[in-house]
């Protein structure tokens, strides 16, 4: 699940009817399981590009002051370090032509593994005359983050790239508007990461697949649930993500994308904030772990649905929650979904044996004001009072007219922080 209705799960045909979680407030810790072993990365390993020993980074760091400078976009930079630390395992490297190609047209790497989605860095032109063997991949303010040995330096066409993955070149899609603003040659290689950009940005709680893995496997349950989301979480993400969890008698992950979303998504910094109350509150913390990842998104929706599976198994999850238009931009430039609604479910489903993680797709849930409780839709009795609130009324009828949001919605501590930030904000 993406996490992008106000109250909507996911309807889907068949899908299983786990029993209704009652975890509600806080749970008394119980004694800490045995560790476990998980399932093991997309790959057979975890791909590490990070120079850990001081010495060689002191050199490295000296070599890349005297090479090309090649500015990464924030984009950029959060591909890099989902690359660096494995998330994107077995890719070890941003994509040559060959592996480019077969992606875009077959959803495969070069040797055939699926991957769904390009990874290369966009360069300016200016770099082209060079040719260098190296590059050094720095921020906006210039500081090198890695050392890049270059395979190849290749022209793209923007448009053709964004027909394979996204489906469509319609500006009104996010991804397509901005990347016509990008330069028109790819840069592949392998890097040698000295920095991370999270550190600065999102600190303790962005963990690694590494130190993901080894936190799940403390909580000693081989079978892991991942819950996408890009936006606070209210009643029917909680109520969801408890079900199939307790469906699977899996251990929980939430895993929410702080890197590049869309314009107009909440601030990465108050869904953290929204995240930690939540789960510190409202989870069983023997059964659950928050950890953040540095994803930018795509908005590819059924490609990044399983794309998404890919990465949550590097991350240790066997089962990952696909929601209603997964990974969706919304609708199009003639007021259409880009995507029908369970695309992505379809893709995800299709190839969870390849990737080995199943997909879990959820029927959509309503809250039945009479009996106070949640329900799948297909479920509710004839003549029952279903209660939604929309993204706009959140905005435009609660937030900005200082109403409180009401609790069958959201969380009461959720609702403080939504009105704070809606206030400091105007």
């Amino acid at each position: 699940m993406d996490g992008s209705g106000a109250a909507a799960g996911t309807p889907a045909t068949g899908a299983a009817s786990p029993p209704t979680s009652g975890t509600t407030g806080t749970t008394t810790p119980r004694p800490a399981p045995p560790a476990c072993e998980l399932i093991p990365p997309f790959g057979g390993r975890l791909v590490d590009l990070v120079v850990h020993d001081d010495d060689e980074r002191r050199a490295l760091l000296e070599r890349a002051r005297r090479l090309p400078q090649v500015p990464l976009s924030l984009r950029a930079q959060y591909d890099l370090e989902m690359l660096a630390v494995g998330a994107f395992s077995p890719l070890d490297r941003f994509m040559a032509r060959p592996d480019y190609d077969r992606v875009l047209i077959e959803m495969r790497l070069a040797d055939g593994t699926v991957f769904p989605i390009p990874l290369a860095v966009p360069i300016r032109e200016e770099i082209l005359p060079r040719a260098p063997r190296d590059v050094a991949l720095v921020d906006e303010q210039g500081a090198p983050l890695a050392v890049l040995e270059v395979d190849e330096i290749f022209p793209f066409d923007n448009l053709r790239e964004m027909r394979a993955v996204l489906g469509a070149d319609d500006s009104a899609h996010p991804l397509v508007a901005e990347s016509a603003r990008w330069p028109v040659h790819y840069l592949a290689g392998r890097p040698r990461v000295l920095d991370l950009p999270r550190h600065r940005l999102h600190g303790p709680l962005c963990l690694t697949p590494a130190e993901t893995r080894a936190r799940l496997m403390a909580l000693g349950n081989p079978t892991v649930v991942a819950f996408q989301t890009r936006n606070p979480m209210h009643r029917i993400h909680e109520e969801i993500s408890k079900r199939a969890a307790a469906a699977v008698g899996g251990t929980l992950l939430i895993h929410p994308a702080v890197g590049v979303t869309r314009a107009g998504d909440v601030d990465a910094a108050l869904r953290v904030e929204v995240y930690e109350v939540l789960v510190a509150d409202y989870y069983d913390p023997t059964g659950t772990l928050l950890s953040l990842m540095p994803l930018a998104m795509r908005f590819a929706g059924p490609r990044e649905a399983i794309w998404h599976a890919i990465i949550r198994r590097n991350y240790g999850a066997t089962h990952l929650i696909v929601g209603r238009d997964h990974a969706g931009p919304g609708k199009d430039s003639h007021g259409a979904p880009f995507y029908g609604p369970y695309e992505a479910q379809v893709f995800a489903e299709h190839y969870a044996a390849e990737v080995g993680v199943h997909a879990i797709a959820f029927p959509e849930l309503v809250y039945l004001a009479d009996e106070e409780r949640y329900e799948e839709i297909d479920k509710v009795p004839p003549g029952a009072r279903m209660r939604s609130i929309s993204g706009t009324q959140v905005r435009d009828d609660y937030l900005a007219k200082g109403r409180r949001l009401p609790t069958w919605f959201t969380r009461p501590e959720v609702a403080k922080i939504l009105q704070k930030a809606f206030q400091d904000r105007t």
